[in-house]
């Protein structure tokens, strides 16, 4: 099982000096186009992608998010830090499940 990378430049780098391939992406257009590629290679089991990224589209990315679906989601702050009032991994599983982690 491989991850994969979607993000703004500085974050992708970042991820490919530890061995993990990804695409930059600046507009919506490019991150459909990253998404789709990653969701079609069937080796790969995890996306990390850029929460400023995901939000450029929002309905893909929920489509897959907490299903029982491969590959898993996982969204990540980019170099700007977290999203104002997004809820934290933590948060998500704690609302997901109904109980306190």
């Amino acid at each position: 099982m491989k991850y994969t990378i979607i993000g703004d430049e500085d974050t992708v780098l970042g991820f490919e000096m530890v061995g993990v391939r990804g695409r930059m992406v600046v507009n919506e257009e490019e991150a459909v186009q990253a998404f789709s590629d990653a969701l079609e290679d069937r080796e790969i089991g995890i996306i990390i992608i850029c929460e400023r990224i995901a939000d450029l589209i929002r309905h893909q990315v929920d489509q897959y998010m907490f299903t029982m679906q491969f590959p898993l989601i996982v969204e990540i702050p980019d170099r700007n830090g977290r999203i104002e009032g997004k809820p934290g991994l933590r948060e998500m599983v704690n609302a997901a499940i109904g109980i306190k982690l």
